[in-house]
């Protein structure tokens, strides 16, 4: 049987932000979450999901603008 956690035994244990996990559920960036009304439920043994945000402090929409001001 698997265990679920709720969404704030998951971002305790990822030291996230509740609302940070929901977003994660809510694009299905979690496998196995599954939602019961207006809850999440989590597996227990899911990995924490990689960051998918830019790092270099570049955006990708700005760089397609400025591109396009190039030319």
């Amino acid at each position: 049987m698997i265990e679920y956690l709720s969404i704030r035994q998951t971002a305790e244990k990822w030291g996230l932000s509740k609302r940070r996990v929901q977003v994660l559920c809510t694009e299905d960036r979690i496998p196995g979450a599954i939602r019961i009304d207006s809850t999440w439920a989590i597996p227990f043994n899911v990995e924490k999901p990689a960051d998918a945000r830019i790092k270099s402090g570049k955006y990708r929409k700005c760089l397609k603008d400025i591109s396009k001001d190039k030319t």
